[in-house]
């Protein structure tokens, strides 16, 4: 088995044990629902000024959409398994880069804008997010398209249901 049909079959089964990771941190995003068009890459880079995060999506209905780190690496029954926001702290919902952390959940990364050709980017580098150590680290978790615009109400930002999903990757030190 090569590594790319081995990486299609850990974000089919979710992180386990024996899966190879592709890049320092990298998400393979698709719809969650039979059929979906959606799709996208997230990359993860830990940099001197935070966690560089790089989202792109296709396929997407235009406008905004909630777009969150959630809790469990597992997309399963429509993204659902994901859980809830990464939230350590157990904090309030809001805006990660503009709140930080004592005013914003770990995964609060706001709005991704999805255009009329349906593809859009995001790019953040949250400052005390990581890759992998401590308690605000990502490695193994999941990233959440939603179908609606986070408009950043208690508790979870009024964001809808989850249209994609994706496994947080990393590659082995």
């Amino acid at each position: 088995m090569n590594r790319r049909q081995t990486l299609g079959m850990c974000l089919i089964a979710g992180l386990t044990a024996g899966c190879v990771p592709v890049a320092d941190g990298r998400v393979s995003l698709a719809g969650t629902q039979p059929g979906s068009t959606i799709s996208g890459t997230a990359t993860f880079a830990q940099t001197a000024e935070g966690l560089r995060m790089a989202v792109t999506v296709a396929g997407a209905p235009p406008g905004l959409h909630g777009l969150h780190i959630h809790e469990r690496g597992d997309c399963g029954d429509g993204g659902n398994a994901a859980g809830g926001h990464f939230n350590p702290d157990k904090v309030k919902h809001g805006f990660l880069p503009q709140d930080g952390f004592a005013g914003a959940h770990a995964g609060d990364l706001g709005n991704i804008d999805i255009g009329a050709n349906g593809a859009g980017t995001l790019v953040l580098t949250p400052d005390q997010l990581t890759l992998r150590d401590g308690p605000y680290a990502v490695a193994g978790r999941s990233v959440v398209l939603h179908e609606k615009r986070d408009d950043f109400g208690q508790p979870t930002g009024n964001a809808g249901g989850r249209i994609a999903c994706g496994v947080i990757l990393v590659r082995s030190p």
